[in-house]
């Protein structure tokens, strides 16, 4: 797994930096045993989506990777242990 920067951030001294498009989940990777790729979305218990972690979590949702938002080191496992998408 690794983490990943989304949208514009402005360094210490001044300089932009962009990273992954809005939206993109904070956390991708991929299952040794079966190659399948993994993007977890990473929120407290009280954290919302974003609209445009809504619409990228929606496209994800349509295509064949393992999908989810964690909010506890159990639920990633879980995301990344699962079967199916979503």
């Amino acid at each position: 797994m690794f983490r990943a920067n989304a949208g514009q951030v402005t360094t210490r001294d001044g300089r932009q930096f962009y990273g992954m498009p809005k939206g993109y989940p904070d956390l991708s990777g991929f299952r040794n045993v079966d190659g399948k790729a993994i993007f977890i979305e990473v929120k407290n218990e009280k954290g919302k989506l974003r609209p445009e972690q809504i619409t990228f979590g929606n496209f994800l949702k349509s295509q064949p990777v393992l999908y989810g938002v964690a909010r506890s080191v159990e639920e990633a496992l879980a995301i990344v242990n699962s079967k199916r998408n979503g």
